[in-house]
């Protein structure tokens, strides 16, 4: 066994080799990091060490659940996956599959290169001009009052945050994530279309019985993994739009951790309770989809 890994790194070592980064990367940053998870089990002290703090079993994870905050953050973390996963998910399929429908090259490139540019623009200034955009004397208050409403500031209202940090992130990375689409849609056999034309489909048929046949595959496995990853929503966005007055519908366990764990009380092992309740929520979700998806359609990620 031994002896045939080591011929198969002598006869591929150029892959390896340009695999290598990619390995030392998930190992540094993602693997070697799950060891100070430990400390969502301890009462952990920084002079102490983790080793050192004493062992408190549970309580962390039973001070979250019986927290007046668990429901809300649960509850929110749970609302805004889903919304970006009914809403967002299918936009960049539908903007592939219209793209690949335009036939006049210049105008699909514009319209491709308007679309991917907010994906390059800084988190900062995105949240800084949604900021502007919805405060009181911003231009959609004023569209509101043109068709007579009453200007006010949009996320000052917990029940607009949700719609517009969905919104804001599906305009974000709608053109970003229809590149994936695109390279499936390039993949698909020409002489399919031909022989759908020669037998009189028109485009939706086209469109119906081949385009979104081929794009299948991809669609469920990047179902799994967005499924796989639905509780882990980061925080940045979060903590840049929200304020008081929305901690009922924005807050969620990200957020929350950042702000129980670094802006508040510095409580690293509640915090870090928290954050692995999360991560197991995620892998039971991972498992779950795969599992589905492998019974029902027949692709599955392993």
């Amino acid at each position: 066994m031994m002896r045939k890994l080591a011929n198969d790194l002598v006869r591929n070592k150029a892959i390896y080799f340009m695999v290598l980064p990619v390995v030392l990367y998930y190992f540094i940053f993602k693997y070697l990091p799950m060891y100070g998870s430990i400390i969502a089990f301890k009462d952990f002290s920084i002079a102490k060490g983790v080793w050192g703090s004493p062992w408190v079993g549970l309580d962390n994870f039973k001070d979250f659940f019986d927290s007046i905050y668990f429901w809300r953050v649960l509850r929110n973390t749970l609302l805004l996956s889903f919304y970006q996963l009914l809403f967002g998910f299918p936009a960049p399929i539908i903007l592939a599959i219209l793209l690949n429908e335009i036939r006049l090259k210049l105008f699909k490139n514009v319209v491709q290169t308007v679309v991917y540019l907010p994906h390059f623009v800084s988190l900062i200034v995105i949240c800084g001009l949604i900021l502007d955009f919805t405060n009181r004397e911003g231009i959609i208050s004023t569209m509101i009052e043109f068709f007579g409403g009453e200007r006010t500031t949009l996320l000052g209202d917990a029940a607009n945050f949700r719609f517009i940090y969905v919104f804001s992130s599906i305009w974000q990375e709608l053109g970003w994530s229809s590149i994936i689409f695109l390279a499936a849609l390039s993949g698909i056999n020409p002489e399919l279309y031909e022989a759908a034309r020669v037998d009189g489909a028109g485009r939706f048929r086209q469109m119906w019985s081949i385009t979104l046949p081929g794009l299948i595959p991809i669609i469920m496995i990047l179902l799994i993994l967005r499924i796989g990853g639905l509780m882990d929503i980061g925080f940045e966005k979060i903590i840049l739009l929200y304020n008081p007055n929305t901690y009922e519908t924005a807050d969620i366990i990200s957020s929350f951790v950042y702000r129980k764990g670094l802006a508040e009380g510095q409580d690293y092992s509640f915090t870090s309770a928290v954050g692995l309740f999360q991560a197991g929520i995620n892998f039971v979700l991972l498992i779950s989809a795969n599992w589905f998806s492998r019974r029902v359609s027949g692709n599955r990620l392993w």
